[in-house]
């Protein structure tokens, strides 16, 4: 690989600092990612040598924007930037994209080019599928995706709901009453409906009926107008259970069903979400989004016990 040399100019010392990291701590991490690559920072600007340095130029744009629009650069998200710059993906266009305002006024926005693609493919259809390992941000996002539609008033209502199943525990063992039972299994779909609409908001809406947290079985003998309906770890619906799901969707209705297909606990092994995409991949209105270990967005020890366990499987362990 022949060696280039670029120069990158930056407006304005707050914008090098920034960009650099302190102690220049961002500035050794592109180095470290981009092998035989010198670069060197001096007043405002940046001199880049190596064989990938046209690649680092475009980093290093990309990272500008990013600060010019109000983001600030840390280890977690410049790596992030690394990865989507060396698949030739666009940063700037993915980590830009505003989903929803929550009620703290934090953004929520895609991280990766897989979860942009996902949300572009839920404001898209009237059907997503979001498959992937656990920390892709498939629920929250679609939760994120649910509420503005209620907000903007798109929908009427936010449905959510899942199949009560989980390893080695029966529903008949726990506890209270029906609801008070499913609670458990719901309650992550609970926490980030509480952190996009915040405490107050969110009980009222409950009371409107605007939003709507029941059981799968529930679903049944229902048509579902004028709602967004999020069916969360649909790995462990039954084929039939999952038919019965999708042909509730009714008029100005739009679902997405998240799951992932490694982790099942259906107890006969037959999840309604396994293969599905052979039958119903023509239609148009529906996608399924497959999103993948770079999705993955909570610590980094995650991202690697999803890499090792994909390596076992691969290994047939």
């Amino acid at each position: 690989m022949s060696s280039t040399s670029v120069k990158i100019l930056v407006p304005g010392n707050h914008l090098m600092v920034g960009l650099l990291g302190q102690r220049d701590e961002l500035l050794r991490l592109v180095e470290e990612s981009f092998g035989g690559t010198t670069i060197h920072a001096r007043g405002n600007e940046i001199s880049i040598e190596g064989g990938e340095a046209e690649r680092v130029g475009q980093l290093f744009e990309e990272l500008l924007v990013l600060l010019e629009q109000g983001h600030l650069l840390d280890l977690v998200n410049v790596a992030r930037t690394i990865d989507m710059v060396k698949a030739d993906e666009r940063p700037s266009e993915v980590l830009t994209a505003e989903v929803l305002r929550s009620a703290r006024g934090r953004t929520v926005r895609p991280k990766t080019a897989g979860q942009k693609a996902y949300a572009d493919a839920i404001a898209a259809n009237v059907i997503t599928f979001g498959i992937g390992p656990a920390g892709t941000g498939k629920s929250y996002l679609a939760v994120a995706l649910a509420v503005q539609a209620l907000q903007a008033k798109q929908v009427e209502r936010i449905i959510l709901t899942r199949p009560a199943v989980e390893a080695g525990e029966r529903l008949g063992f726990l506890p209270g009453t029906l609801m008070e039972k499913v609670d458990p299994y719901l309650r992550p779909l609970y926490d980030a409906l509480f952190d996009m609409l915040g405490t107050d908001a969110m009980p009222r809406l409950m009371d409107k009926g605007a939003i709507e947290v029941a059981p799968l079985a529930f679903m049944r003998g229902r048509t579902l107008n004028r709602s967004f309906i999020i069916l969360d770890e649909a790995q462990n619906t039954t084929p039939e259970q999952m038919k019965m799901f999708l042909t509730r969707i009714g008029f100005g209705s739009k679902a997405v069903i998240t799951g992932d297909v490694t982790q099942v606990d259906v107890a006969t092994g037959r999840s309604g979400l396994a293969g599905l995409e052979d039958i119903l991949g023509d239609i148009d209105g529906l996608e399924f989004v497959r999103l993948t270990r770079r999705d993955v967005v909570r610590h980094k020890i995650v991202q690697d016990i999803v890499t090792a366990y994909e390596r076992a499987q691969g290994d047939g362990r």
